[in-house]
C-alpha cells in the first residue's frame, strides 16, 4: 500500500500508477510521441527565429542527448523551423515598416536603425549573421524592409542557420 506520514497529508504510492503497470507503449504511441517531439522542436526553432524571446538550441541539445531521435532529422527540422521563422520576419519587414514607431512594435527603433545601418553597409551578406542573438532577428526584418529578393534571403539564411545547428549538433555529439 502507500507509504504515508502520520497525518496522511502526503502519501507516496509504492506501486506504479494503474495506467503504466509495466505496459510498453504501442508502435503508434511511440510514433505519435516522436512526431510531436519533432513538431515541438520545429515550433521552438520557428519561435526563436521570430521576434519572440525563445531559444531552440536547448531543445535541440536535449533531443540529441536523449539518443532517441535521428540527428539528421533533428538538424533538418530545426533549420527548417528557424528559416521559416525568419521568412515570417522578412514578410513582416515588407509590410509593417509603417508600424515601427508604434509602442507595441516588437523591435525598438534603436535596434531597427542599427540593423538597417549594418544591412546598408554589408548588404545581403549581413544575413550570414542572421543566427546571432539580438541582431539576427532584426536583420531578417530589415532584409524585408530593404526588399531583399526572397530567393537570396532564403539561400543565405538557410546557410547561416543550418551551419549554426550543424555546429551545435557536432559539438553535442562529439563529432569534433
Amino acid at each position: 500500500g502507500p507509504v504515508c506520514q502520520k497525518d496522511h497529508s502526503a502519501c507516496i504510492a509504492s506501486k506504479p500508477a494503474p495506467t503504466t503497470q509495466g505496459r510498453r507503449p504501442s508502435l503508434v504511441e511511440v510514433r505519435v510521441f516522436e512526431l510531436t517531439s519533432y513538431f515541438g522542436l520545429f515550433l521552438a526553432a520557428f519561435g526563436a527565429a521570430s521576434l519572440l524571446p525563445m531559444q531552440s538550441e536547448a531543445v535541440l541539445v536535449g533531443m540529441l542527448l536523449s539518443g532517441k531521435y535521428v540527428a539528421l532529422t533533428l538538424l533538418v527540422v530545426a533549420t527548417l523551423g528557424n528559416v521559416l521563422g525568419s521568412v515570417l520576419n522578412w514578410v513582416l519587414g515588407r509590410s509593417v515598416e509603417r508600424f515601427r514607431h508604434k509602442r507595441w512594435f516588437p523591435v525598438s527603433e534603436q535596434k531597427l536603425d542599427k540593423a538597417r545601418a549594418f544591412y546598408l553597409r554589408y548588404g545581403r551578406w549581413s544575413l550570414l549573421l542572421s543566427w546571432v542573438p539580438i541582431i539576427g532577428d532584426p536583420l531578417t526584418m530589415i532584409a524585408g524592409i530593404m526588399r531583399e529578393p526572397l530567393w537570396s534571403f532564403v539561400l543565405i539564411v538557410t546557410l547561416a542557420k543550418g551551419a549554426r545547428y550543424l555546429l551545435l549538433t557536432a559539438v553535442t555529439l562529439g563529432w569534433t
